[in-house]
């Protein structure tokens, strides 16, 4: 974060650029819609079986991020179905990468929690709003690897999830913050009509295991540990 300079009264001010303030909004009314439909409807006809394995590894109340691999578009629906409100009773805000951000599903996602970020040059105001997200306990959906890949293999994970759990925790200590990494995996490398799914829910890491370096060191911990640990999941 920049630092806070003191007024300048030669400073023309108009010239300064204010900051955009990242923020997220979740429509009670289209959660209590789009949930059901896509459990009931929307999921079960388009793909064959969806099977859902881990569930137990779900966190009851403490700040979450569920960490899961990204494959498709239909990824943020299959995380609602494994682990949406209607299952856990906590609704989901997703941290999104802007090129997914378009369109109709740009509009869905902004109202069901999400917000944008580029995965490649993470701006402040989105980092800070996830961290502020986690402060107040709710459950955070970042797709560590950045982008969509068509591939099993993990791909290397950016840094930002792990940097901005190891702050709300050094923030507030004894918050609580787990990690949970999911790996989502379609019968076809593109998912088409009938395509089966199959959702492996691991066992969290727990961020406050981390917070015994400086950020960077525990940050390269996090990332090595989470990618070992969507490795294994499934296999």
């Amino acid at each position: 974060m920049s630092q806070t300079k003191s007024p300048d009264k030669t400073q023309d001010h108009s010239t300064n650029t204010k900051e955009e303030v990242t923020t997220s909004h979740i429509s009670p009314w289209l959660v209590r819609l789009v949930y059901p439909l896509g459990r009931y409807l929307v999921l079960p006809f388009y793909f064959g079986k969806i099977e859902v394995k881990g569930r137990e590894n779900l966190p009851k109340d403490s700040p979450v991020i569920f960490a899961p691999t990204h494959r498709s578009r239909w990824d943020a629906l299959m995380l609602a179905y494994a682990a949406g409100r209607d299952i856990t009773g906590r609704d989901l805000q997703f941290m999104v990468s802007v090129n997914e951000m378009k369109g109709v599903q740009g509009w869905f996602i902004r109202r069901l929690g999400g917000f944008p970020v580029d995965p490649k040059h993470p701006g402040i105001s989105s980092l800070r709003h996830g961290i502020e997200l986690l402060e107040k306990g709710n459950v955070l959906v970042i797709f560590p690897e950045g982008d969509i890949f068509r591939t099993e293999d993990i791909q290397p994970l950016e840094p930002g999830l792990a940097r901005m759990a190891l702050h709300a925790e050094t923030d507030q200590p004894g918050l609580g913050i787990k990690i949970v990494p999911i790996r989502i995996h379609y019968s076809q490398p593109v998912p088409h009509k009938g395509c089966d799914v199959d959702i492996h829910i691991g066992s969290p890491l727990s961020v406050a295991d981390y917070c015994h370096k400086p950020v960077k060191g525990c940050a390269e911990e996090i990332r090595d540990d989470l990618r070992q640990a969507l490795q294994e999941i499934g296999d």
